[in-house]
This record gives structure tokens, C-alpha cells and sequence, in this order.
């Protein structure tokens, strides 16, 4: 596979992995593998809240509203 990027990008990239003492190479590696697993878990927890929407499983703004008024509440008398 082949990635062209810009001049830009490239000098961003060179100076990056020069900072961390990596080659280019692995620092793209990297930052393509944490990419591709945040759109992974990102995907998994979008199809968990549409699944539970279609379960019911769902709280109204009010609902929502009285939860975190008692959760202020909550925090504040800890202090």
C-alpha cells in the first residue's frame, strides 16, 4: 500500500518521529493502528446505544434532567 502525503504532513511527521527517536515508518504505523481501533470501539458503542433504543432502554430529557440535578446535589453535600 502506498500513502502519499503532503510536504507539510511529511515534515510534521519527520520532526514527530525525530522527537520520539522512531522511524517515520513506525509512528505512522502507530498512528494508523490507533485510528482504526477508535473507529472500531467508536462503531461497537454506537450499534450498543442503538441497540438499546431499540430495547426501550431510554430515558426522557426530563429523566435525564433529575438525574444529574440529583448527581449536583450528590457532589455538592460530599464536599
Amino acid at each position: 500500500m502506498k500513502v502519499n502525503l503532503s510536504p507539510d504532513l511529511e515534515g510534521k511527521l519527520a520532526r514527530a518521529a525525530g522527537r520520539r527517536g522512531v522511524p517515520a515508518d513506525v509512528l505512522i504505523r502507530e498512528a494508523i493502528e490507533r485510528a482504526v481501533d477508535y473507529d472500531d470501539w467508536f462503531v461497537r458503542e454506537v450499534e450498543k446505544g442503538l441497540a438499546q433504543i431499540d430495547a426501550g432502554q431510554v430515558l426522557t430529557h426530563d429523566a435525564v434532567g433529575t438525574r444529574l440535578e440529583q448527581k449536583l446535589v450528590e457532589h455538592q453535600s460530599r464536599r
